[in-house]
């Protein structure tokens, strides 16, 4: 048991005993980052898969530990960065899913190759606090619309429209239910479980005013949609009588994304397609313009999901007491874990991954960086998603309830970003400029559109999209790139003046070129007139170095 520096109760390599504490903790774990795994899967619509993006978590983390050989405390989940990306992949159904998760994986296996050659500097250069900061903070911004969409989403009912008042209040009392979990200070469960707990009591609100809506057929009451769970314990036969399901009812195996592509190849049509206006329309079996359209969608992310594993190990590490990215494992490492097992985890599930910062807020909270305790929650994972009761039962909780808890998590994702902020100087204009770059371009939606088909008329028929965020971290490092090439060609030595800086005096002079210039001795001697005189001060030797170091930093 360990109690350092860091307040650690339990130290990496630390194993919690007896087993029955360790398995508490292990599902302190599972609960921290659960309704952030089945979040994606609902959003992009397919929360059919959800035991599928549960299991493909569990398989993902276990394989990032074994690359980075048990020394670094982090569960891998469904990665919110490659929503979009998702989307546009489910026009060529499962297959360009998988594809497109490869693809992604692959990009983390490039950049921990080229780190293992040319080392980590390159990477602070080329992505720097001041442009990973922001990037991360855009992933939560970007993703505000789809949680408030969610918000006023009723799952149950089909005829009132994308808007139900009632599903905003279900949704406001998830939020606030986390709200007083976590802020509280008397009870200890509650802060380690708050996101459950919230979803619970909002699960509770909408299914009284569903309850009600079902049973007076009033359709603007129902708020959950509780199919899911009848279908897993009876099926409609040919004669469409209701028969029970059998054993599937109890247990039942996740629809890999593997399994579904291959389903695919050998049906020659692609099962899922591109959602427009709520409704799935019939997907394309993926070809070779699709394979260039799912890559465009996924490298660009993949780059930006980087800038979101960096951020995640240098938190991670400061609550541990370790260098994860100069020390042990290292950058190369966690790459490597992270990009297989992002790709293990999509091909014996359904979704990328990615660090999760649920799990870092975990074990800062827990105290608890036993990197057994996420061994044993990624077992668990594995377990729970062949047990069909469960798994139709997280599929009834409605949009409006997630949207509550997305309110939350996305704002999570994006503070993790701000807090970069916190040793850059906006005040100078070379951090400025490339802020304001990535923010306004990825709030504001400008995405790089790539034409490859045309129509007979010369309009463009098909285009290849690269996301807003990727546009931006791509604007943001062509912006950093450009103004630091400019100051060393201009050999500038000294701290430009920021945009942000106070007024210039009224009675200043500044010659062409734009420097103040020199007062002459005799200036230098004559004291100002609007000032006071001060009583005169002796000058050590002592102080002579600071000032001159202070003129030097001006």
């Amino acid at each position: 048991m360990a109690n350092n520096q860091n307040n650690l109760i339990y130290d990496v390599q630390d194993v919690p005993k007896p087993f029955g504490k360790l398995l508490v903790f292990a599902f302190q774990q599972v609960l921290a980052i659960m309704a952030a795994t089945i979040a994606v899967p609902t959003i992009i619509g397919l929360p059919t898969q959800i035991p599928a993006a549960i299991l493909g978590a569990g398989v993902g983390t276990i394989v990032y530990l074994l690359f980075t050989k048990f020394k670094s405390p982090v569960f891998l989940g469904s990665s919110f960065a490659f929503l979009s990306s998702l989307s546009a992949a489910m026009a060529f159904g499962y297959l360009g899913i998988l594809v497109g998760s490869i693809f992604a994986g692959l990009v983390y296996v490039v950049l921990a190759l080229i780190i293992h050659f040319a080392g980590t500097k390159w990477v602070s250069k080329l992505m720097p606090p001041v442009i990973i900061g922001p990037t991360v903070a855009l992933i939560g911004l970007s993703l505000a619309g789809s949680a408030m969409g969610d918000m006023v989403k009723a799952s149950g009912d089909a005829i009132n429209g994308s808007y139900n008042l009632i599903g905003l209040l279900c949704g406001l009392v998830t939020f606030i239910t986390i709200i007083l979990c976590s802020c509280q200070k008397k009870f200890k469960m509650p802060k380690l479980i708050p996101f459950i707990i919230g979803i619970g009591a909002g699960y509770v609100v909408a299914s009284l005013f569903s309850a009600i809506g079902y049973g007076a057929h009033v359709e603007y009451l129902k708020i959950v949609n509780w199919q899911p769970l009848v279908d897993n314990f009876v099926h409609t036969t040919d004669t469409g009588a209701k028969a029970f399901n059998g054993v599937t009812a109890f247990l039942n195996y996740p629809d890999f994304a593997l399994i579904e592509a291959i389903k695919e190849i050998v049906k020659g049509e692609a099962s899922i397609g591109a959602i427009v206006d709520g409704v799935m329309q019939q997907g394309t079996l993926l070809n070779g313009a699709g394979v260039a359209e799912v890559a465009l969608a996924f490298i660009p992310v993949a780059l930006v999901v980087f800038a979101e594993h960096i951020a995640d190990h240098k938190n991670l590490g400061s609550i541990i007491g370790r260098d994860l990215v100069e020390g042990e494992p290292g950058l190369k490492r966690t790459l490597l874990g992270d990009g297989v097992g992002s790709i293990a985890g999509t091909v014996l599930g359904m979704c990328p991954n990615t660090t999760y910062g649920e799990s870092v807020g975990c074990v800062a909270i827990t105290r608890n960086a036993s990197v057994w305790t996420i061994f044993t929650a990624a077992c668990m994972c594995i377990v729970l998603s062949f047990i069909s009761p469960l798994m139709a039962l997280l599929r009834t909780i409605p949009s409006c309830v997630m949207g509550g808890v997305c309110l939350t998590l996305y704002g999570f994702i994006a503070v993790s970003g701000l807090k970069m902020f916190k040793n850059i100087d906006l005040g100078e204009n070379k951090n400025l400029f490339v802020v304001s770059a990535i923010l306004i371009a990825g709030i504001g939606g400008l995405s790089i559109q790539i034409p490859y088909a045309l129509e007979g008329n010369g309009h463009v028929a098909k285009t290849i999209q690269i996301t807003s965020i990727a546009t931006a971290l791509i604007l943001g490092i062509v912006t950093y790139a450009i103004i630091t090439a400019i100051e060393k060609k201009g050999g500038e030595t000294e701290k430009p003046e920021s945009l942000m800086a106070a007024p210039v005096e009224a009675d200043a002079t500044y010659d062409v070129g734009g420097s103040q210039a020199e007062a002459t001795p005799a200036e230098e001697a004559q004291p100002e007139a609007t000032e006071a005189p001060e009583a005169p001060q002796t000058q050590t030797t002592e102080e002579l170095p600071e000032k001159e170091a202070a003129e030097d930093k001006d």
